[in-house]
């Protein structure tokens, strides 16, 4: 299921409206009020700074974050393009008829894989995700005879490599799903709508522009965020080249 956050420009946009919206009450908010004191004036500057190093520190732990776990769907592309790759070279351990089967099913199931990182569209990554789990269980079929039929070592690796294909792709999935948690955006959104309308009530100058500077930054970084975070809906995107780099090399063979 999308949502929101698989949407980084929409995300930015709402942020930078949210944000504006509450300097600009706390503005009006102050501009209701009488003058504030220069006593106050000193208390405020401190709560001010405060406030504003708690939003970078809690951006700068969800940047962190993400470009965790964009490393992660990185390195488990990787992974299974090697387990694939791996299981390829493997069915020479098995009887030729076999061997065929699988390999044929295994250059297929490499072109599903690259098309699921390729999809975008919801229809798309759904029948890519059908039919990779189709040739999973036809994969897993082929190689069942040969390993009961010959039960020595030599198969086992065979059979060995075709788990680790199978679960390859289970840990990629489960990387994609490893997102920055809901309420982790949502804090950061009440922390960055507070420190505005704090930023706006303390303002010496009146003016919409002044008001304008920290929403767009903080904006800014949470479409970084967003973009990094989203597997599927960002700029920045976990592109498979070496599954596209396997493909090649097995159908230059």
């Amino acid at each position: 299921m999308s949502s929101i956050l698989d949407s980084p420009l929409i995300v930015f946009i709402a942020s930078l409206i949210a944000q504006w919206l509450a300097a600009y009450a706390g503005d009006f908010l102050r501009g209701q009020r009488r003058p504030v004191r220069q006593d106050e004036r000193e208390d405020l500057d401190i709560v001010e700074a405060a406030i504003l190093t708690l939003v970078a520190l809690i951006i700068g732990f969800s940047f962190s974050m993400a470009v965790t776990r964009y490393d992660q769907r990185k390195n488990y592309e990787e992974a299974e393009a090697n387990a694939i790759g791996t299981e390829y070279v493997r069915a020479d351990l098995l009887p030729a008829a076999d061997a065929v089967s699988v390999r044929e099913l295994l250059r297929r199931y490499l072109d599903q894989r690259i098309a699921s990182y390729l999809s975008r569209e919801e229809r798309e990554i759904g029948q890519t995700d059908t039919e990779s789990a189709k040739l999973q269980t036809a994969l897993w079929s082929a190689i069942l005879p040969a390993a009961n039929a010959r039960p020595t070592p030599v198969t086992a690796l065979a059979v060995a490599g075709m788990n680790d294909v199978l679960n390859s792709q289970s840990r990629t999935q489960a990387a994609w799903w490893n997102r920055i948690p809901v309420a982790a955006w949502s804090l950061m959104g009440l922390i960055a709508i507070a420190s505005n309308s704090l930023l706006g009530y303390g303002e010496r100058r009146k003016g919409a522009l002044l008001l304008l500077v920290l929403p767009v930054i903080v904006s800014i970084s949470f479409l970084l965020i967003a973009d990094i975070d989203s597997p599927r809906g960002g700029i920045i995107r976990v592109l498979p080249h070496s599954l596209i780099a396997l493909s090649h090399s097995i159908k230059a063979q």
